[in-house]
């Protein structure tokens, strides 16, 4: 195999490091720059299968890693977040609830990895585990200005849209990277934080995850400018 061939592959194996490294963070109490990392693990889960394509490099190896990593990035990693910013007041409880997270996306994987291909490119059926964490990690970020109440709502409202039928749109249709939705809201909360004068306060692994966000976000509008 060429070794450009095993790239998606390593962007997907980086994906999972994020995750291990996110759950890392959070138990050392550095939540924002946990948070990051999840973020930073979207970014790798939205170039992986990309690349694949491109480099005509799709293999059931790469889709057993994506789930693998998902899981973890966006399941296990989110939960542990949770739990060390908002449910620890809840004792032994809120850890059993926390880990409820990777329960449902963990299901929801293994239901899209198993269903016919999708009949439209429009709509997801239930959040994506990608989107569910994404969410979850965000929160984290500006959770100081959050009640509680709200992520348990959310945390909540996430796991059953994981598994739930609910058509979710993809907004495939708009020029950005896969989630680049919810990473540009989050970029954007950036700008607004460095706007005000407050970056000092901000997680220093943020200026990993903007660059590579931008660079990938300039390189899929120049892709589709070509391809018009």
């Amino acid at each position: 195999m060429k070794l450009t061939k095993k790239i998606p592959n390593a962007l997907t194996l980086g994906n999972l490091y994020c995750g291990f490294l996110s759950i890392g963070f959070a138990a050392n109490g550095q939540f924002k720059n946990a948070a990051v990392l999840i973020i930073i693990g979207m970014m790798l889960d939205s170039m992986d299968g990309r690349l694949a394509r491109m480099l005509d490099a799709d293999s059931t190896l790469g889709k057993e890693l994506d789930s693998l990593a998902d899981i973890v990035t966006f399941g296990v990693a989110p939960s542990f977040l949770v739990y060390y910013t908002s449910f620890y007041q809840f004792g032994l409880l809120g850890f059993f609830v926390a880990g409820l997270l990777p329960l449902f996306g963990a299901y929801r994987l293994a239901r899209f990895n198993t269903s016919p291909p999708k009949s439209s490119l429009h709509y997801f059926i239930g959040v994506p585990i990608t989107a569910a964490g994404g969410i979850l990690a965000i929160l984290t970020l500006f959770g100081d200005r959050i009640p509680n109440i709200v992520t348990s709502v959310i945390f909540t409202a996430m796991c059953f849209l994981m598994v739930s039928r609910i058509r979710i749109p993809s907004f495939k249709e708009i020029p950005l990277p896969k989630y680049g939705t919810i990473v540009t809201v989050f970029i954007g909360a950036l700008l607004y934080v460095i706007y005000k004068g407050t970056y000092e306060q901000f997680p220093y692994l943020i200026y990993i995850a903007a660059p590579l966000y931008f660079a990938y976000l300039a390189w899929r509008f120049i892709k589709r400018g070509k391809n018009e």
